[in-house]
């Protein structure tokens, strides 16, 4: 499976994806985030589902960028030329797939700034190539596994966050995912886009370099447990401190 978010907040776009690609009984690791940057066009792509269907869609995508960049003054025209290109691998492969049966499954978010668009922009791509944009209300899009961190999230992420807390908060998601499911996993990629920067910041982390967090939140969430608000137990629980009545007759 696979884990990649993608925020953004008032400041700019934090992206987030693991490296572990399940096949069959095997697991390797490989980058699902590619960026694509140069003058005043900065982007990048992040994929869950069939790598394969991902690779030639990618393959077919550099092949439009090469002879229609220049065209492209709008993330939104990029996106849909995108999406154009997963559409074609759709149909080009979806029927062996289903043969072999296997599903069509590719969802890709695109966050960056072009450089007519008046502020950073980040899209969700649905495997029939249509798209959708991320608003203020909910200001995140996660792909493969999203239900582990969806809570967190929901409770701690705001569109007026710093980038600096959205990228702890997406941290924490990606955590409570990969304690939950076998099939995402270290390292991790982490790409940074500051609103008209123009350009975007990778990092690569390993699991030692990020385990003392993941032991700190641990032990947060334990000693929080603990230090929750018990007055209301006390009548919950009551009734265990009472003698047994005996055998009626």
């Amino acid at each position: 499976m696979t884990f990649c978010i993608a925020i953004k907040v008032e400041e700019g776009l934090v992206g987030i994806a693991d490296t572990r690609v399940t096949s069959g009984v095997e697991c390797i690791t490989a980058k699902k985030v590619t960026v694509f940057e140069h003058d005043r066009h900065s982007l990048f792509l992040m994929t869950s589902g069939l790598r394969s269907a991902r690779d030639k869609a990618l393959t077919y995508f550099n092949e439009v960028l090469e002879e229609q960049d220049q065209s492209f003054d709008k993330l939104y025209k990029a996106v849909t030329a995108f999406g154009a290109q997963v559409r074609r691998v759709m149909a080009e492969d979806k029927e062996a797939l289903a043969e072999s049966g296997l599903n069509f499954n590719l969802f890709t978010l695109i966050g960056g700034q072009l450089e007519n668009d008046l502020e950073h922009k980040l899209f969700l791509i649905y495997p029939q190539g249509n798209w959708v944009e991320v608003g203020k209300g909910t200001p995140y899009y996660t792909i493969g596994e999203s239900s582990y961190g969806k809570s967190l999230l929901d409770r701690a992420l705001t569109y007026q966050a710093s980038m600096r807390t959205a990228l702890k908060i997406g941290f924490l998601a990606f955590e409570a995912t990969r304690r939950a499911a076998t099939d995402v996993y270290y390292p991790i990629d982490i790409v940074l886009y500051k609103n008209n920067s123009f350009h975007m910041v990778q990092h690569h982390y390993q699991r030692e370099d990020l385990s003392e967090i993941g032991d700190w939140w641990q032990e947060r969430i334990v000693q929080s447990i603990e230090e929750l608000p018990s007055h209301w137990l006390d009548q919950a629980l009551s009734g265990l401190d009472r003698p047994s009545g005996g055998d009626s007759e």
